[in-house]
This record gives structure tokens, C-alpha cells and sequence, in this order.
């Protein structure tokens, strides 16, 4: 075999035969910050397994499209509500219209969140109030609504989305890192306190995924030598594949886990 065919692939891969859910047919979840990036990659793969898939966002034109896309297909029930995750009332009330119109919610992605950087020096308590609010406050509020239907459907799954800026060098991000930090700490807690009710709770640490808004704004010549120096594997990271590993914690096959981060970064950590 020559070093050419021996090289591994460097973009996204065509989607070979990737495994099956049988227990996500029908199943209704729920996705936060679901028109774009990672959670509308989340919401096609549910989708592509015949889950009924509800999904909020800010972004009203995107997460239309999406629906649009996913309805023309015909393969699951979908539902976009606009709401601002930020406002619990708003997203307490798109998790009850979800639960009246398609049913009880069973797996709850907690994905919604801001990377905007901020230097230490322009916080003030707004700002860093806000930048709770939009990246860790809402996975707790939402965890708390779904709990009680969950728990009378037998269990469920919990998935909230950390990051590896918490837990690499990263300048700039001071109150998205204490977020995405919190994240892992909210998971173990919440594993703790509804896995009596049969509801499972994990936390999937993507690392340099290549979103469109990753390559649009960050993925510089200086940002490909990271990672060509950091991560283990050579080859970029997709939003796939973190959707592959959501759909097993998703799914029954990963009923015994909870409790743990699951790390798709290519070896970086």
C-alpha cells in the first residue's frame, strides 16, 4: 500500500454506512440553537432516524429554511418555534407547545450558546450576566421543564453541549469558558438527581468543529497549524461527527451512561 492510500481522510467524509436507531423512530426531542452550526446538523441526524424533532432559535429565516428543508423530505415530524433562550418564560413555553403538539419530550439537546469574544476589560455585570444567560442558565431551566414528562415516559436523555475552550489555551473567551466549565459541573449534578426517574444526563466536548461560522471567521492559516499541532488525528472535524456520537447518547444503546463527557476533538485533550 503507497502513502497515498494509506492517508486518512482531510474533509468531510461521504456519508457511508453510518449504525441505525431503531429507538429514536418517533421519538420527540428537542434542540436548542437548532437553525444553524451543530444544531441543525443535530436536527437533520434525529431527523434522519425518524425522530420527531422540535428545535428553537433566534434566527427566524434560518430555522424556517430548516424546516422547510426537513418537511419537504417527509421522513419525521419537525417544528420550529422562534424563542430567545435567554428569556425562560419564552423557552418554557416552546417546551410545553412542543410537548402538546408532537408529544412528550424524551431527549432534550441543550446546544444554544454565544463564542463572542470579549476582553476581561470590557465586562461589566450586564454583559456577563448576559453571556450566563445565553450559554449555561437555559440548559438548567429547560433540564427542570422536561424532567417531569420524562420521568412519566419512562426515562429520557439529557444532552448538553460543553466545549474544549474549557479546557485548552484560549484568550478572549473569559465567560464562555466559565459557561461551557459550569456545563460539565451542571451535568454531574443533574445525572445525580434525575437518575432515579430513569433520565440520563451526559455532556458531549466538541473540539474544533468546522462550522460554516468557524471557517467564515476563525479558521485562519495560524488556526490550521493548531491544529495540525494539537489534535492526534490529521484530518478536520465536522459537525457529524459530533452529531453521531449525540445520536448514540440519544438512542437506548447508551442507556447505562450517564454522568460523563464525551470528547469528539480528534485527540486534542
Amino acid at each position: 500500500m503507497t502513502a497515498a492510500e494509506n492517508e486518512q481522510p482531510r474533509s468531510e467524509p461521504s456519508e457511508p454506512q453510518y449504525a441505525a436507531y431503531p429507538s429514536l423512530n418517533r421519538r420527540v426531542a428537542f434542540v436548542s440553537g437548532g437553525a444553524s452550526g451543530l444544531g441543525a446538523e443535530f436536527v437533520r441526524h434525529l431527523a434522519a432516524q425518524k425522530a420527531r424533532v422540535a428545535f428553537v432559535d433566534l434566527d427566524v429565516e434560518r430555522g424556517e429554511a430548516l424546516h422547510r428543508e426537513l418537511s419537504a423530505t417527509g421522513v419525521a415530524d419537525t417544528l420550529f418555534v422562534p424563542c430567545d433562550v435567554r428569556d425562560v418564560a419564552a423557552l418554557r413555553d416552546a417546551i410545553g407547545r412542543v410537548a402538546d403538539q408532537l408529544g412528550p419530550i424524551r431527549v432534550l439537546v441543550n446546544n444554544a450558546a454565544s463564542d463572542e469574544r470579549h476582553r476581561i476589560e470590557d465586562f461589566d455585570v450586564a454583559l456577563w450576566d448576559e453571556m450566563m444567560a445565553v450559554n449555561v442558565r437555559h440548559h438548567f431551566f429547560a433540564a427542570q421543564a422536561v424532567a417531569p414528562m420524562m420521568r412519566d415516559a419512562g426515562g429520557g436523555s439529557i444532552i448538553n453541549l460543553g466545549s474544549i475552550s474549557a479546557h485548552i489555551d484560549l484568550l478572549d473567551l473569559p465567560a464562555y469558558i466559565t459557561a461551557k466549565a459550569g456545563i460539565e459541573g451542571l451535568t454531574h449534578t443533574l445525572a445525580r438527581e434525575l437518575g432515579p426517574w430513569g433520565i440520563r444526563v451526559n455532556c458531549i466536548v466538541p473540539g474544533w468543529i468546522m462550522t460554516e461560522k468557524q471557517l467564515a471567521n476563525w479558521v485562519t492559516p495560524e488556526a490550521e497549524e493548531s491544529i495540525e499541532r494539537n489534535q492526534c488525528l490529521p484530518y478536520k472535524l465536522y459537525p457529524s461527527d459530533v452529531a453521531r456520537m449525540l445520536l448514540w447518547l440519544a438512542a437506548d444503546d447508551s442507556r447505562a451512561c450517564t454522568g460523563q463527557r464525551w470528547i469528539v476533538d480528534g485527540g486534542w485533550m
